[in-house]
């Protein structure tokens, strides 16, 4: 249901911009709901909200995500061994990719997205993410660096995951998105076994219980579409 809701929330404009949405907004609840109910009990103070945004992506990115979905579709439906949930909406999923802020966003009620390549969380908004978006402390620290755009379940994870290294006064925030998994391989202890295997579209890194998947990295950055943004208190 609260999944649901969140679809019903992303809006479309002319220009990619954001809007933030304040204390007691029943849009900015259901986001707070989504962070505080994936955590882990070992994460449960890890993620302290201090100001959430919606959004508004416009009407070509929306599109190119729509195109990403029926490919995946399309793709799924050509395997001898069929997957319903990818020939349904190409196996779509509510993830969480933590990002570092380098500009005012979310200051002194500061809304407008800063036009730095510095800022990971203003570029990827204004361009999609790239393959670089994976380059983050989890990716590298596992080797895995330049697989695929890391996400994860919990916002915990992506939190800690937002790489400060190169500039450790930058603040942290979360990306809300939406990603088209697809065909999802399991996770592997060496990635080169990846390289060159046909038919999947994201790679596990990490499964948790209940066959859980934690992290999980998307081949094409095109599979992910930013909702929220969720600043993160220090």
């Amino acid at each position: 249901m609260v999944f649901v809701l969140l679809l019903m929330m992303v809006m479309v404009c002319g220009c990619v911009s954001v809007t933030e949405l304040v204390e007691g907004d029943s849009s900015r609840k259901i986001v707070e709901i989504i962070c505080r109910t994936s955590l882990l009990k070992s994460e449960s103070s890890c993620v302290r909200i201090e100001r959430v945004f919606k959004v508004h992506n416009t009407q070509r990115t929306l599109a190119r995500f729509e195109e990403y979905r029926e490919a995946v579709k399309l793709k799924a439906s050509k395997l001898a061994k069929k997957h319903p949930r990818c020939l349904a909406d190409g196996n779509e999923l509510l993830r969480f990719h933590g990002a570092t802020l380098a500009c005012a966003l979310g200051s002194a009620g500061a809304s407008s997205l800063c036009a730095s390549d510095k800022c990971a969380v203003c570029r990827i908004i204004r361009h999609g993410f790239s393959s670089s978006s994976s380059s983050n402390s989890s990716s590298k620290k596992d080797g895995k660096a330049g697989v695929g755009v890391f996400t994860t379940s919990t916002s915990g994870r992506a939190f800690e995951s937002a790489d400060q290294q190169d500039d450790p006064a930058a603040r942290r925030a979360l990306l809300v998105c939406r990603v088209i998994a697809g065909r999802v391989h399991k996770p592997l202890e060496n990635v080169r076994e990846f390289v060159g295997q046909a038919g999947f579209d994201s790679l596990a890194g990490k499964v948790g219980p209940y066959a859980n998947i934690e992290e999980l990295y998307l081949l094409n950055p095109r599979a992910l579409l930013p909702c929220f943004v969720v600043i993160c208190k220090p």
